[in-house]
């Protein structure tokens, strides 16, 4: 990946004009920027990728595809990071936009559900209650999916207030589901897969590597 990446970006800054001839599924990974800083970061960072317009834009619509037909009545992004994909994802879609957030910073009624992230860190996510009525199809989505922690939390925030995130036993069309840049064969990974229907941009040949940290 760090190879791509200085094939397509061959200064330190970013060129917003570069676009590849042939843009297949994930290209726009090798825009993502490796940590610099050490074992208390993230491994990678994704946010390189957003400042290209036609990366974010080819991300965006591999994030959607798999949900094309299917009835979703609004995106929720997790806190912070799915903020961004999931704002563009709605506005794609022509879709309201519902910030799940962490902890103390709702000044309204909320629901609440603890969690552990992909650090460890015990955390409490939450989301105000008058957003989600029973039925309500989900779209959630999140930069990254690690251990699964924090996506299974916002999970049962949804469904906590009845709303519908798409299981694979549902008949077509499926209500909405979970999307992420990249979700991880971890333990937490696996569950979310095999319970609920999944849009992300690895390219199965690369999956191993971005589950390896590489």
């Amino acid at each position: 990946l760090r190879a791509q990446c200085s094939q397509r970006l061959p200064s330190p800054r970013m060129d917003l004009r570069h676009v590849p001839a042939t843009r297949e599924k994930g290209w726009y990974l090798a825009l993502m920027a490796p940590n610099l800083k050490g074992p208390n970061y993230a491994w990678l960072d994704p946010s390189r990728l957003y400042c290209h317009p036609q990366g974010l834009q080819d991300c965006v619509d591999d994030l959607l595809q798999p949900f094309q037909g299917d009835p979703i009545d609004m995106v929720a992004g997790i806190d912070a990071m799915g903020f961004i994909l999931g704002a563009a994802a709605a506005a794609v879609l022509r879709k309201g936009f519902l910030a799940i957030r962490k902890a103390g910073h709702l000044c309204v009624q909320t629901l609440a559900q603890p969690y552990t992230d992909y650090s460890g860190r015990e955390k409490v996510m939450e989301v105000r209650t008058d957003a989600i009525s029973p039925g309500l199809r989900v779209l959630l989505v999140d930069q990254w999916v690690e251990t699964g922690g924090t996506m299974r939390a916002a999970i049962q925030l949804v469904e906590r207030l009845g709303g519908v995130v798409a299981g694979r036993g549902w008949a077509r069309p499926r209500p909405a589901g979970v999307a992420a840049v990249c979700i991880e064969d971890s333990e937490g990974g696996r569950w979310i897969r095999e319970h609920y229907k999944c849009a992300h941009c690895v390219p199965p040949s690369l999956q191993p590597r971005f589950d390896r940290h590489q």
